[in-house]
């Protein structure tokens, strides 16, 4: 895996006077080589136009999780958050995330397409700065992101003192998850 996931980009490109958002972008991957899958999607966020990686939380391996609930018969995904800025607009970079499953065999998508299927990439953006959209082809932040362990923990591991906008801080976000999880029958 790639040695820079959970430390800072070089800063080798000069930057401009715009200042960027940060924004964090979910992978998911459990079809394939997900190792490898992931680790060049981080490398392609990276080199994205106006945006630089600022870190990436180690991946995790989770259950599958379909329309039903989890899915422990399915192939498990690998899982992490990657924390970018960028001077793209919300929609811009989302076109450039769904250029990037492509590249990686994901079917484009489309009203026809089944959801939360195997997949050999998943990008969803999480949040965009403090950017809100109820827009139906782009909400942010992510209206699934607080009830997604695999997004929230690998996101407080390299952002500590993460919020979720309109939700609150990612830790306290986390920590009533799990507990939510723990008392479940």
């Amino acid at each position: 895996m790639n040695r820079r996931l959970a430390q800072d980009s070089p800063a080798a490109r000069p930057t401009a006077a715009a200042p960027g958002r940060r924004a964090v972008v979910a992978l998911g991957a459990n079809l394939g080589d997900r190792a490898e899958t992931i680790a060049a999607a981080i490398d392609e966020l990276d080199r994205l136009p106006l945006t630089r990686l600022i870190r990436a939380a180690e991946p995790i391996e989770t259950v599958a999780l379909t329309l039903e609930g989890p899915d422990a018969a399915a192939p498990s995904y690998l899982n992490t958050v990657a924390i970018v800025e960028t001077r793209l607009a919300p929609s811009v970079l989302l076109t450039y995330l769904h250029a990037i499953e492509e590249r990686h065999g994901r079917a484009p998508r489309s009203p026809e397409q089944p959801r939360w299927q195997d997949r050999p990439l998943d990008l969803d953006l999480i949040v965009h700065g403090d950017v809100v959209s109820d827009a139906p082809e782009l909400t942010l932040p992510h209206p699934r992101a607080a009830e997604r362990d695999f997004v929230l923990g690998p996101w407080l591991a390299v952002d500590p003192d993460a919020e979720l906008p309109g939700r609150g801080r990612v830790k306290t976000l986390l920590a009533a998850l799990r507990a939510d999880a723990e008392a479940a029958p």
